[in-house]
């Protein structure tokens, strides 16, 4: 089962890398490829949304039939090991928030820039008419 948290984080670090391109200021020349290769690619990241959720299902499976386990009733090695279980499920949930937030930020700083470069199409088209 750890194939498809590698695929989520390696999704949310590519998130995050275009997002991080697309503010940059200064980038200018590469910024038309850039924003055309962001648009192609929010159709396919569109799936970490359900991928997200049937993540976020599974851990919520795993934490409802989990044995308890108290300080008292097990040995210290079960303890430690049901602690570590409990650890990775938030930092799982911790990544499919990320995830999320993270496609959420690049559609509309996407959606924004495009509309950016319109208004400064528009505007370079009545600035040579006149």
């Amino acid at each position: 089962m750890a194939l498809e948290w590698v695929v989520l984080g390696y999704t949310a670090g590519a998130e995050a890398i275009m997002l991080l391109l697309l503010t940059v200021p200064g980038l200018g020349g590469i910024r038309k490829g850039l924003i055309a290769v962001t648009r192609n690619l929010l159709k396919p990241f569109m799936s970490v949304v359900p991928f997200s959720l049937f993540l976020l299902m599974d851990i919520y499976w795993k934490y409802e039939t989990r044995p308890s386990c108290d300080a008292e009733s097990c040995t210290p090695s079960e303890y430690l090991r049901h602690q570590k279980s409990i650890m990775k499920s938030q930092r799982n949930a911790l990544l499919i928030a990320a995830a999320l937030v993270l496609y959420w930020l690049l559609f509309s700083v996407t959606s924004l820039v495009v509309k950016v470069e319109q208004l400064n199409q528009r505007l370079e088209k009545l600035k040579n008419r006149d």
